[in-house]
């Protein structure tokens, strides 16, 4: 019983893990079609195997000083691999003040829900 109770728990997480990712990466192409300009984070090598169309390439240990002359109300959809390094580039840019900023989670997630 304990474990078919795990189970469902897990089954339940992880479903509802993956309604709230589609819904980052949707959220993420309703601002890429009002112009925000979208970022990948990820390394040079990892964003030349493949990308968004019009992304540009800010890898995560560049982001201060690639951000350092943008608006910080500049619309701005971030994306890496799996949501992960997007996620600690939008704490970065929240902290220095960027107000218009969106985690949209990972690549292939945004392809999958495009």
């Amino acid at each position: 019983m304990k474990t078919l109770l795990s189970l469902s728990a897990l089954c339940i997480a992880l479903l509802s893990s993956g309604a709230s990712a589609s819904e980052r990466a949707e959220t993420g192409w309703e601002l890429i079609e009002k112009g925000a300009l979208v970022v990948d984070v990820r390394t040079p090598v990892e964003f030349k195997q493949g990308h968004l169309d019009n992304a540009i390439n800010y890898p995560l240990s560049e982001v201060a000083t690639h951000f350092a002359n943008i608006e910080k109300d500049q619309s701005i959809v971030l994306y890496c691999r799996s949501g992960n390094r997007s996620g600690q580039a939008y704490q970065f840019l929240r902290a220095q003040g960027f107000t218009q900023i969106h985690n949209a989670g990972g690549l292939i997630e945004m392809q999958e829900s495009q």
